[in-house]
């Protein structure tokens, strides 16, 4: 007699269910929205899984577009980088490989002259 799971183990050429930001990920995110808010530019996020993409959308109220999207496509991972900073107007401002490499578009936005 052979009995078989009702649902196999998936392999490892199996597609994940929805894309998500890893814990090192959010961390970096999550470090430059946090001095971003302390600086009074930015007031709420929003966070998208799916299945091909991952966003964290930047508002400045929570009743706008987003200012900022930073996706993750690992479908890209190859090619362009899998890390995209995507502007208001949709405009790729940033991509690359390496995720703080990427965010330091907007940390630029912080450094400000003093009078």
């Amino acid at each position: 007699m052979t009995i078989q799971s009702p649902t196999p183990f998936p392999g490892p050429q199996a597609a994940p269910a929805q894309i998500a930001f890893d814990r090192r990920e959010l961390g970096a995110i999550m470090s430059l929205y946090g001095r971003m808010v302390a600086a009074g530019e930015w007031r709420d996020y929003g966070l998208s899984f799916l299945r091909d993409v991952a966003v964290f959308s930047v508002f400045r109220r929570a009743a706008e577009n987003p200012l900022y999207r930073i996706e993750k496509r690992p479908a890209l991972r190859s090619r362009q980088g899998m890390y995209a900073v995507i502007g208001m107007d949709g405009q790729i401002l940033k991509r690359g490989h390496d995720l703080p490499t990427v965010l330091r578009v907007l940390e630029r936005k912080l450094i400000r002259p003093i009078d």
